[in-house]
Parts: structure tokens; sequence; C-alpha cells
């Protein structure tokens, strides 16, 4: 789950994170009103969408008037702002973020996250911050700092100011700094972040710390335990079929191909993903059930699969290890063909435990299937179908 930069500022701030004042505002009278409420003599108005890079997009503009600020509001509001990360088709902007302009003398790079190559949560940080980071990084990649975290002793001070010095930092900065890191990673954990990216970190010329931009990803599976965050989810920034996922607890990515997929397991599901496009075939969707999924969300995800208008096939994969067992799949399908028809070829890969009661569900329901002996011919046999070779 994706917070905006205000959401993720506002958590930082309960944690000891110095943030600028700011306002979000979903209309130009109220970017006006936020910056004569905030008072200063310049703002920044910013575009509150899941994307970076953009600053270069438009989507950031430094106004010295409230009056300004309104303007710059209703330039971006309404609009799909386009940036690298967004796409072609852009992301609308529905609401903006009006924060104090500071003077910064030094920007610095600041991220935690989780490092899945080893298991642990690491820092990573440089002394070239900004929006060049990515730039900077691949030019000197020496410049890119990285401490990675014991989880027995977790982050000590004695490491952090080690890493702001390796920044050229020192004195009240790199104390400021390190505290800065500590407020990060108590966050990170409490909250079950997978990301937390400060872009840049300020230096002010008056020697302060400020979050001048605050990337937060939550991870979705631990969403149950912070029920906080359903209120902090914007369904502006997904799709209709990814609205409907969340609501039936499917975890779902929406692809480019034609064959629908859906399968208990995330890591088995990229296997056959994997599958489809190493035989020639392209998959619309990454779909996982939760072991613990009811016959009842199952046909929600069947149905989307089926109410895609790019779903030539659908590729059904259910190793049933004794949870979620292949019974219930079953029923989950023949609920979905009943309710929204079955109108495309299905492929059915089962094993495990109830099997047999799956297939008997199927054909007593008059389920038209095809069921595979194995992954490798699932796979193809869903290529086939989706009218590939």
């Amino acid at each position: 789950m994706n917070l905006h930069e205000y959401q993720a500022k506002e958590l930082l701030k309960t944690y000891g994170m110095p943030v600028p004042p700011g306002i979000a505002a979903s209309t130009p009278d109220e970017a006006d009103k936020a910056a004569a409420t905030l008072g200063g003599t310049a703002w920044v108005v910013k575009a509150q969408v899941h994307a970076g890079g953009r600053g270069r997009a438009g989507g950031v503009k430094i106004v010295k008037s409230s009056k300004a600020a309104g303007e710059a509001a209703a330039s971006m509001l309404g609009t799909r702002l386009v940036t690298a990360q967004t796409g072609a088709l852009g992301i609308e902007v529905k609401r903006v973020y009006v924060e104090q302009a500071c003077e910064v003398a030094k920007e610095i790079y600041l991220a935690a996250l989780v490092d899945r190559s080893i298991g642990r949560v690491a820092f990573l940080a440089s002394s070239e911050g900004g929006e060049d980071i990515e730039e900077a990084a691949a030019a000197a990649p020496d410049k890119i700092h990285k401490l990675v975290i014991d989880p027995k002793t977790g982050l000590n001070d004695t490491d952090a100011k080690a890493l702001a010095a390796d920044l050229g930092l020192s004195g009240e900065t790199a104390d400021a700094v390190a505290t800065a890191m500590a407020a990060v990673y108590k966050a990170f954990l409490e909250n079950d972040a997978s990301l937390i990216e400060i872009n840049p970190l300020a230096v002010t010329e008056a020697g302060d710390l400020f979050a001048l931009d605050v990337k937060m990803i939550v991870d979705d599976n631990a969403i149950y335990r912070h029920p906080e965050f359903e209120k902090l989810w914007d369904e502006a920034e997904v799709s209709a079929e990814e609205i409907e996922a969340h609501r039936h607890e499917l975890n779902y990515v929406p692809m480019d191909g034609n064959i629908g997929v859906l399968v208990t397991g995330a890591g088995l599901a990229l296997a056959i993903l994997d599958m489809l496009k190493d035989q020639g075939g392209e998959a619309a969707n990454f779909m996982d059930v939760r072991p613990v999924a009811t016959r009842e969300q199952v046909a929600a995800g069947i149905k989307m699969l089926l109410a895609n208008a790019k779903v030539k096939a659908i590729l059904v994969v259910t190793i049933g290890g004794g949870v979620l067992r292949c019974d219930t799949i079953a029923e989950g399908i023949a609920i979905a063909c009943k309710e929204a028809g079955n109108h495309v070829p299905m492929i059915v890969r089962a094993a495990g435990t109830g099997k047999e009661l799956a297939e008997l569900a199927l054909n007593n329901q008059g389920v038209q299937v095809t069921y595979a002996t194995d992954l490798a011919e699932a796979a193809q046999l869903a290529i086939i179908a989706a009218g590939g070779t």
C-alpha cells in the first residue's frame, strides 16, 4: 500500500521526524487558504500522486503568494500527471499539498527498505540527494552508502553517526541525521513498511533538518494489523479491478497479456507467470488467493477475470496442501461461472487435498474445464486456448 506524501509526513512527524508545515487541498480555493493559514513568504504546491518525478512533469511549483498557490493548484487539479513512473496515461491529480518553502543548503538521500537478498532492513544514503538521485547513483555508485541492520540489536547510534560521517556530515548535523534515522527505523518496524524514502532530507541554511519529500510503502500483507491505514487507502490511485480485489482480499496486479491467472500461493503464481512467458504466452494478471480464502472470494477473483475483455483463456492452479482445499477453489469457480457465464476456455491444474472432490464439483455443476496433468502442460494448454501456439 502506497501512502501519499502528506500522509507519510503526518505519520513520520509522530515519530519526531521534522517536516515543514503543510496542508492538503482538493480545490484551488483550499490551496489559497492553506498558504494563508501556513503563513510565510513562499510555498511549494505539490501534486499528490503515487509516482516519482513530479517536479520534472510540472507537478511541483514554488509560489510567492497565497493567490499564486491557488493558481498553481488549479493548473494541476483535474489534469493527468505523466512521469517516468506513471506510464503514458498518467495519473489524475485530485489533491495537492501546500507546504512552507525553506532555504536549502544541502540535500541528502535517505531510505530504509527491506533488502530481500539478505532478509534484513537496510538504510541507503547519499550526499547527492534530490531529483537527480538516480542519475547520480548511476554515475557514481560509490556515493551510495549502505547500512544493514542486525535485527537482534536494531539500529544503534554509533552506526547511524558513522553513516552520517560517510555523507560528509559532522557535529550537530550528523547528530540530527542519526536522530532522523532512528525515527525512520522505528516507524518502519511499527508500521510494517517495506520502504520509507526521504528525498531530499534537507539541511537548511539555518542548520535545521527537514524531510522535504517522503515516499512510504506499507506491506499489504500486514494491513490487517493496522486498521487505521484503511482510511489512507486512495481508491482514485488504483483501477476498479484492484479495488474489487482489495475488497475480497485478493493479491492482484493487472498485466498486459490475454491469459487470466488465479493461483494459490504467490511464489507458485510467479512461477506460472514465468512458465507462460517462457512458452510464448502473456498473463493478463497476477492473482494469488490467500490460504484461508473462502469460495466466495475465489468466485470474486474468477468473475474479475471473466469480466476482463482482454482475457481469452483462464488458467487456475491450485496445489491443496491442507489449508486451502482444491474443492474450495472448484466451488468458487462454479459459483463464478453460474453467475457470470463460462464464456472463455478454462484450464485447471489441481493437486493435493480435495482434488477428487474438486473435479466432482465442477462436473456436477456442468462447468466446462480442461484438466492438466502438470504445470508445463497447464501453461501450454492455456496458451493454445488463448490463441497462441
